[in-house]
């Protein structure tokens, strides 16, 4: 036997470089064989390159195609399997009761006996059983389906295995090769398909998977390998034809509904892992897209991983496919076996299935017929006890050798390619062997950054709508406030000038509430399993935020600074620049940390404008700081736009020779202002002569320092203001990262 696998191997290796030097286009076929091991990607990789190099020149179009992976049907087995262990998981979680008001007026009638009988009563109704006792395995090579109706248990248990639940709340063990596997490795080695596709929409397939392979894939990788990696596959996945076509979205026509699917597959595959979870992969596709789908997951699991999903139903063709079944009924296990034993297990349960009808289709209403039932599925659960132990054992053809440690195959995939490619083969640790992060941070910054503004770029009219904003803003300001001069009124319409100016820059902001939230589950899937670090996430969107805020703060303070007639020169005019950038650096890190809290776009937005409402009534423009009462004086130092507005008053108003009010000019603001000027001078000269100082229509008598006084303005100067508004931008970026590192562990309690 060992003799014949020997020559029967590279006779494989030869069939399976024909792919490249085929002209037509190779056909998926069904398997005869019930294992049989395929090449993972990293193998696959080097036949790509072997291919390449082996073409007659550079300008040789290749075939593009279907790529089946598969090996010629064969009785080789994998040496080293892989067993994915689950035993006696139990989940509960406590719901809401509907309390209704004549069960509140009844208690008041009930003795004490009464009272802890009822609440002891509704402490057992608020807990709802979501997995039961639910034990099984899964095998390298292999895909297991859960299957069930609506409500049965089946995304709970993908999470389960998934690790998606916390530890403290789900009882039972998740075992691989017999030993714990810890949520640090199973961040690692596994990838997490959501039944959603999560996907930037303005990228293309062929860059969604090469962002992908960044992240993923080590620097010590080379960019060539990198990209035939991605190349490679798109033709496993069977993307070849739409590999230059944007993802798209509900305004952008895009790529199919079967194909979306199989690029979120690909993304998660990327680096070849060894546990594969997907919820509901073939939800809302048609047969043939789905078919496609699973025969992917096929190729995938024939290359050394183990594929677990949830089905809601599969066809003939598909059932084909699968390995392994586990049917559930209200989180218990119904059935959990190969799909050729369903006949078999109905028969014995006294349900036979007819010969001409899809067993799962039969098998699935006789669940739902069974709900139904006041006992409900009890006995079809005790019966598949009783079945499972009694189940003849000796088909157990995987372990033909000893099964190593988790240490020792971990290793032996990551030698085979799987895992990290290129990763050092002669480690003697698993955490040296599969590193945490592919990366390190930097590379992990750049390639966020690199694929948000690639996203960005196509949507040019969202950066559009908010210049558009700024420069009407801007106009609207300039010409209601033109060449403001130096008189009383002046001033005052100078304040308000100031004080509209530095709300608005804090409201332009909010438009960065969708951002975040378009991305946040895009987000929590990627880093829930090591993509990146949450750390370089923030930085990275900080970082690309700023040339844009700079553009925007450069454009409004162009526009208004020279048609209003503020004071300063081009030294004021910098500072007012600098003052604006910090404004838009502020409120863009406040939205942003906002978004990070609120999960929804409708409520961020009432909640920003509500808090920037509050902020711009402390900031000292329509109540004073001293006319503040003492128990919100608190808010006002915590107002964002009392430091910009402060800071830009004193750059205008800080001048002790410049004068806003002379001498008649005391009346402007008084109902003397409508008097003859003959009338002022002469109270001039009374008021004088009372005070014992000569005032007249050209004296002085309010400086800009005293505007100032007026104002409250005293305790910080205005380059204190302008870095304590930087100051905020950085506290709520960090606070940010904060509410990203608690509030996206995406585990459920």
């Amino acid at each position: 036997m060992s003799s014949a696998v020997k020559t029967s191997a590279p006779k494989i290796a030869d069939d399976e470089l024909s792919f490249f030097n085929q002209t037509q286009t190779m056909e998926l076929k069904p398997l005869s064989c019930k294992r049989h091991i395929s090449p993972t990607l990293g193998e696959l990789l080097k036949r790509v390159e072997d291919a390449q190099s082996d073409t007659s020149g550079p300008n040789t179009p290749r075939p593009h195609r279907v790529l089946d992976v598969s090996y010629a049907c064969s009785s080789v087995s994998s040496s080293y399997p892989f067993v994915l262990s689950f035993k006696n998981l139990t989940y509960s979680v406590k719901v809401r009761q509907k309390m209704s008001f004549s069960s509140c007026f009844s208690r008041n009638d009930k003795s004490l006996h009464n009272l802890e009988a009822v609440e002891s009563n509704k402490i057992s109704v608020n807990t709802k059983v979501l997995l039961n006792d639910i034990s099984g395995e899964a095998r390298e090579g292999e895909i297991m389906a859960v299957l069930g109706a609506s409500g049965s248990g089946k995304s709970t248990l993908i999470d389960a295995l998934a690790d998606r639940i916390s530890k403290e709340s789900l009882k039972g063990s998740v075992t691989l090769n017999g030993e714990v596997l810890e949520s640090s490795l199973s961040k690692v080695i596994s990838a997490y398909v959501m039944q959603d596709d999560l996907l930037f929409p303005m990228l293309s397939v062929e860059e969604t998977l090469m962002f992908s392979a960044e992240f993923r894939l080590p620097r010590s990788l080379s960019k060539s390998k990198k990209r035939a990696r991605v190349q490679a596959l798109i033709d496993q996945l069977g993307l070849r034809n739409a590999a230059k076509t944007v993802i798209g979205d509900e305004g952008h026509r895009g790529v199919s509904g079967g194909e979306r699917r199989r690029v979120s597959i690909g993304i998660d595959i990327i680096h070849d892992p060894i546990l594969l979870f997907l919820d509901e992969p073939t939800s809302g596709l048609d047969s043939t897209s789905a078919f496609m789908v699973v025969k992917v997951l096929q190729r995938i699991a024939q290359s050394g991983s183990i594929v677990i999903m949830s089905i809601h139903q599969p066809s003939y063709r598909i059932l084909s496919l699968l390995d392994r079944l586990i049917f559930l009924s209200h989180g218990q296990t119904v059935f959990s076996g190969s799909p050729t034993c369903l006949p078999h297990f109905f028969a014995e349960f006294g349900h036979p299935i007819p010969e001409n009808e899809n067993r799962t289709e039969f098998a699935l209403d006789l669940i739902r017929e069974l709900e139904e039932d006041p006992e409900g599925t009890k006995n079809l659960v005790e019966f598949n006890k009783s079945w499972q132990a009694k189940k003849d054992q000796g088909n157990n053809y995987f372990h033909s050798g000893p099964k190593l440690s988790l240490k020792d195959a971990i290793s032996a995939s990551i030698s085979r390619g799987k895992l990290v490619s290129g990763a050092p083969n002669n480690t003697t640790g698993l955490t040296s062997s599969v590193p945490t992060f592919a990366n390190p941070c930097w590379i992990e910054m750049m390639v966020v950054a690199k694929r948000s503004l690639t996203n960005s770029s196509r949507m040019p009219e969202l950066f559009g709508i908010r210049l558009g904003a700024v420069l009407l803003t801007g106009i609207i300001l300039a010409t209601m406030f033109w060449r403001l001069d130096n008189s009383p009124r002046g001033a005052q319409e100078r304040l308000g000038f100031f004080a509209f100016a530095m709300s608005t820059t804090f409201y332009t902001c909010a438009e960065a509430i969708p951002v975040f939230l378009q991305e946040r589950y895009i987000f929590m899937r990627e880093t829930a399993y090591n993509a990146y670090r949450r750390s370089s996430y923030v930085l990275a969107h900080s970082i690309i935020s700023i040339p844009s805020l700079i553009f925007l703060s450069f454009t409004f303070a162009a526009i208004t600074f020279w048609a209003v007639g503020l004071a300063g020169g081009l030294s004021g005019f910098f500072f007012f620049l600098f003052t604006i950038f910090a404004s838009f650096w502020a409120g863009s890190s406040f939205v942003t940390f906002l978004s990070g809290v609120v999960a929804h776009v409708m409520l961020g937005y009432t909640v920003v404008v509500a808090i920037l409402a509050y902020f711009l009534l402390f900031s000292g423009f329509f109540i004073t700081r001293d006319r503040i009462p003492v128990y919100w004086l608190w808010f006002h130092y915590l107002s964002l736009v009392k430091y910009p507005y402060e800071g830009v008053l004193q750059n205008e108003f800080d001048d002790p020779v410049k004068c806003f009010v002379r001498g008649v000019q005391m009346f402007d603001n008084t109902p003397l202002r409508l008097v003859p000027d003959s009338v002022k001078v002469n109270l001039l000269k009374s008021i004088s002569d009372t005070l014992g100082m000569n005032i007249t229509s050209t004296t002085c008598v309010t400086t800009g320092s005293d505007i100032l006084k007026q104002q409250g303005i005293t305790d910080i100067s205005k380059w204190n203001c302008l870095w304590i508004t930087l100051a905020w931008g950085f506290f709520f970026r960090i606070l940010f990262y904060f509410s990203l590192l608690l509030g996206s562990k995406n585990k459920r309690r």
